[in-house]
């Protein structure tokens, strides 16, 4: 073997960042499509975005060592409470958004244009003539917040990310190792990609990641993060409060 075959970078595709990386991108871009080409192109799109992240996980699951779902009492109390947190704390804390926009009216004197609100998820209202289809979706996004939404985010965040910070060559890093920067950071990041529950979302964040430090893997924030939104979910159809879904 030629001294330059020996130091050649491997090929991008077999990095490690890619199958940690990857399926959570592609889930984020077409997550930004939702709702901008027709009327009920979310409830659409929202399936293709789960069916294409499952399919992703599914081919780099030899890959990905650490995904495996671990059931203990932690992992479905901690689940629950921050399910609890999370409706409780509905309506009481302002959005980033709104946030913004009380900052900027303080500063320049711009009163904020009221935007219209998201509407929520509710395809038993959208699809009533077809209710086969309703409940297809319905399901679609129980199940896919359940289980596709938490490996996509617990294998990016808490098995990529964190380590990351750490260390750039993360699969060096043991899941048990304690940074506190890289704590903060992550859980941080972790809200702010929930705009609407920012403050939830960084409490939930760093408790999955407490977890992870604990139990040394990912499998108990995997089933944590699950049963979260199982409880935020099944609460939301038993009350028919959609917002929550």
């Amino acid at each position: 073997m030629s001294e330059s075959q020996r130091t050649s970078k491997p090929p991008l595709w077999s990095l490690p960042e890619i199958p940690r990386v990857l399926p959570f991108a592609v889930f984020l871009v077409l997550t930004s499509f939702q709702g901008k080409y027709f009327a009920g192109s979310e409830y659409w799109i929202y399936g293709l975005k789960t069916l294409v992240a499952a399919g992703l996980i599914w081919h780099f699951k030899s890959r990905l060592p650490e995904l495996k779902w671990a059931i203990s009492v932690p992992a479905v109390v901690t689940g629950i409470l921050i399910a609890v947190l999370w409706l409780g704390l509905d309506g009481r804390i302002p959005s980033l958004g709104e946030l913004y926009d009380s900052f900027n009216q303080r500063i320049t004197g711009t009163v904020p244009v009221p935007e219209k609100p998201e509407a929520p998820w509710n395809s038993l209202a959208f699809f009533k003539d077809n209710a086969p289809l309703a409940w297809i979706f319905l399901a679609l996004r129980v199940l896919g917040r359940s289980f596709v939404v938490p490996i996509v985010e617990e294998v990016f965040y808490r098995s990529f990310f964190y380590r990351y910070i750490v260390n750039p060559e993360f699969s060096t890093v043991a899941h048990r190792v304690w940074h506190l920067r890289a704590f903060l950071l992550t859980s941080l990041a972790f809200g702010l990609s929930h705009p609407g529950q920012w403050c939830p979302a960084i409490i939930c964040g760093a408790a999955y990641q407490a977890l992870v430090i604990r139990k040394d893997r990912l499998g108990d924030a995997l089933v944590s993060h699950g049963v979260t939104n199982a409880v935020i979910s099944a609460y939301a159809i038993y009350t028919r409060q959609w917002q929550f879904t």
